[in-house]
């Protein structure tokens, strides 16, 4: 797998755990969203070393 797959697999996999956080607030299911945040904490990691600029697709903002 290149950088450019890397990348993308990473960005998908963001704008999925952003979505199951946000459903995970919104029915206040903490500790769902915990587990979640792990996730969404590492994916945001790698993308910001990748390179990627979070600031548009960011949308928990933690």
């Amino acid at each position: 797998m290149n950088g450019a797959e890397i990348m993308k697999n990473a960005m998908d996999e963001f704008k999925e755990i952003q979505e199951y956080m946000a459903s995970a607030r919104e029915e206040n299911a903490t500790k769902t969203y915990a587990l979640l945040k792990d996730k969404y904490l590492l994916l945001k990691a790698l993308l910001t070393s990748l390179g990627v600029n979070l600031t548009d697709i960011d949308k928990i903002k933690e």
